[in-house]
């Protein structure tokens, strides 16, 4: 696997998730997506390019969104320890926190493999 290929994928899907939820929040979906499919599209360093197929395509996209969202769940979290801090609240930090990553690498694991198939099959 091509981890540099993988790793701007991911940084590709935060940003502009990132972006997209803070301006226009029912877009946010469009960032894993376009971050998995950077990340099959780019990666012609994949051995056997040639022989890629959808499920190569859906393992890079994936890995793209598990790490791109990882990256977004931690810019959530310090934005939510900010404003926890400022409020004075702190009794469901943990549960808040444990909920807004798991639903963060679910939504950009399987929105990061869709693009990954595409990104196969516009390739090819």
């Amino acid at each position: 696997m091509d981890w540099k290929t993988i790793g701007i994928g991911a940084a590709v899907n935060a940003i502009i998730t990132t972006i997209l939820s803070s301006l226009f929040l029912p877009l946010f979906f469009i960032g894993p997506i376009i971050g998995g499919f950077v990340a099959a599209y780019l990666s012609e360093g994949f051995e056997d390019y040639d022989e890629m197929d959808e499920k190569d395509g859906a393992v890079i996209g994936t890995m793209s969104g598990i790490i791109g969202g990882l990256i977004i769940s931690a810019i959530i979290l310090l934005g939510g320890v900010t404003l926890y801090v400022l409020i004075g609240v702190t009794d469901n930090f943990l549960i808040n926190g444990y909920i807004t990553i798991q639903l963060s690498l679910t939504i950009n694991l399987i929105l990061g493999l869709i693009g990954g198939i595409v990104g196969v099959v516009v390739k090819k």
